[in-house]
């Protein structure tokens, strides 16, 4: 337990970290390299279209981030449940506390189907899926569409620094990546030019951010595929890893439930989940 709660705290510090390096590549190294192309018109280069593509990117991935943390699930164990309060609970209605209920192996748990007590932020939650060590707090129905977004835009945002770090490392150190085996061939021949003393510090940096782009890019472009899966499916990992049936409901309800009516403008920038079961459920 001490090791998670470490890494809960490390997690977030690692990504803050890796996204200020970004920001800093791109708006002072690899978008003014393509201010010095003369061949490109003024008002439309490629330097602005690329700027203006990398915020939208990290915009709407800093905003879904900081949604994810802002909504984090609400804490049922001390609050009262509107199905329990007329079922004749001898509690009042109200969820037994975690220390007080236990699951089958004998752990903490929640007398409401589909809820789940997390030890490292020490709440019950609805339609809990996993806990999110990047953010540094679980992922349920209140912050689902927002974890989404922000793979998706995380993806999206390492890909496009991937291209401009190529584009620069191709232009700098005149390498032509025509090959498939060139990018795979880059990093050992990088490494024995770094250490011979032919490449720069500087140079050896984004070269290193490049496969680490890749890395976090496919990661959380298989995240966001695997969590709309289990969307469509009315799943959550944790109903999956527990071996408990899907919702027998149309897969567009289940998107609704997740992503609201407002669905289009949530592609577009960061916002609540308006219209979701979710937050229809809250209201009430």
């Amino acid at each position: 337990m001490l090791m998670l709660r470490f890494l809960n705290v490390v997690a977030p510090a690692y990504f803050l970290c890796i996204s200020l390096v970004t920001f800093g590549l791109q708006l002072f190294l690899f978008i003014p390299s393509m201010f010095q192309d003369p061949s490109a018109a003024p008002l439309c280069s490629s330097a602005l279209l690329h700027g203006a593509l990398f915020l939208f990117l990290s915009a709407n991935a800093v905003g879904n981030y900081i949604l994810v943390i802002q909504n984090s699930p609400e804490d049922l164990g001390t609050k009262e449940d509107p199905g329990l309060a007329s079922g004749g609970a001898g509690d009042g209605g109200k969820v037994v506390p975690p220390e007080q209920e236990e699951d089958g192996n004998g752990h903490p748990g929640s007398v409401l189907p589909g809820t789940h007590f997390c030890r490292l932020c020490a709440r019950v939650t609805r339609r809990h899926d996993h806990h999110c060590f990047f953010t540094g707090n679980c992922i349920g129905s209140g912050n689902m569409r927002n974890f989404v977004m922000f793979c998706l835009y995380t993806s999206l945002a390492c890909l496009d620094s991937l291209v401009a770090g190529v584009a620069y490392i191709s232009t700098v150190l005149s390498t032509s990546f025509a090959s498939p085996l060139a990018f795979l061939t880059l990093l050992p021949h990088s490494i024995s030019q770094f250490f011979s003393g032919a490449l720069l510090s500087s140079e050896m940096f984004v070269i290193l951010m490049l496969y680490l782009w890749l890395g976090i890019g496919l990661a959380c472009a298989g995240f966001c595929c695997h969590q709309m899966l289990l969307i469509l499916r009315g799943q959550t990992r944790y109903q999956v890893r527990k071996g408990m049936a899907a919702r027998a409901r149309p897969w567009k309800k289940n998107l609704e439930d997740v992503f609201g009516k407002r669905w289009l403008l949530g592609l577009l920038i960061p916002m609540l989940n308006v219209g979701s079961d979710y937050q229809r459920q809250k209201e009430k």
